[in-house]
């Protein structure tokens, strides 16, 4: 299972009362409430490429998480996750629903509770 895919469950009651139509809107407009960091998910955890750091699952939480669904394609299926670290640094993490998510620590998974 992709580290990512089943997060939503788990984070149901943070879905913001807020939905976008698309997933460039809510990058622009969450953005503009100040997530600005571009989070990518690497071997080693979450990666902030433009602060060339890594924060481990205890450095942070997944906050609320929108889902979009491609409309010509079902396979084009997207979560934004809003996400805060323990520094401070407030980003964003697209991911593609099923995409392979290497060799993801222990320590996250269970951070994120996926099995």
């Amino acid at each position: 299972m992709h580290l990512l895919y089943g997060i939503h469950k788990l984070f149901k009651s943070n879905i913001m009362e807020k939905s976008y139509v698309s997933l460039s809107v809510a990058i622009k407009a969450l953005q503009a409430e100040g997530y600005t960091e571009d989070f990518n998910l690497c071997d080693a955890g979450i990666e902030n490429k433009s602060k060339k750091n890594i924060h481990k699952a205890t450095e942070l939480e997944v906050v609320k998480f929108y889902r979009f669904e491609g409309m010509s394609n079902p396979d084009d299926n997207t979560i934004l996750y809003v996400i805060e670290t323990s520094t401070g640094e407030k980003g964003l993490l697209v991911d593609a629903y099923g995409m392979y998510s290497g060799n993801v620590p222990k320590d996250l998974i269970e951070k994120l509770r996926l099995t």
